[in-house]
């Protein structure tokens, strides 16, 4: 029996993320969501309006015999700038903030080893949060898949697009 394990990150709009994990082999679906704040079932109005303390975050079902917990952190790392605080590209707030979200206490050594070891990749000190993950709600059906869906949306082809064909995903 195949035993999948899971990684729920923030890295801004949850739309980009989402886009670059669905290409990632070894990744078996990919969940836009809202996490690691105080408020229960959060709409994606009340998560945008930054009183919430959730972050828009998607929630990775991985294989580990594909692609390793490690991997997919190094994935995170490259498809956002962690040195930016509550920012990414054209979107602010706390919702779009850096995090990490661990499962189990061995994701959160990894987490802090890997951010350790790429802080020391940039000139700036990396402001990811890595907190446990206590409760992930799904983001409605609308944002699920959203790139795919919507590749000629005007901001599906000014910043997604361009992050897939830099990673070489696209």
């Amino acid at each position: 029996m195949q035993k999948l394990e899971k990684a729920t990150f923030g890295a801004g709009c949850f739309w980009c993320i989402e886009a670059v994990f669905q290409r990632i082999k070894g990744v078996k679906s990919v969940i836009s969501g809202y996490s690691g704040g105080k408020v229960e079932n959060p709409t994606y109005e009340e998560v945008c309006s930054g009183r919430t303390g959730h972050a828009e975050v998607v929630q990775i079902t991985f294989d580990p015999k594909v692609i390793s917990y490690e991997e997919i952190l190094d994935v995170f790392w490259k498809v956002h700038d962690p040195t930016s605080l509550n920012r990414q590209g054209p979107d602010e707030g706390t919702h779009y903030r850096s995090i990490i979200l661990y499962h189990d206490e061995e994701q959160k050594r990894i987490a802090e080893k890997s951010r350790a070891e790429v802080s020391k990749s940039f000139d700036k000190p990396i402001v990811t949060e890595i907190r446990p993950l206590t409760k992930f709600y799904k983001a409605e059906d609308y944002h699920q898949d959203y790139y795919n869906r919507n590749r000629n949306a005007p901001y599906c082809r000014l910043v997604i697009h361009p992050k897939l064909e830099k990673l070489k995903l696209e």
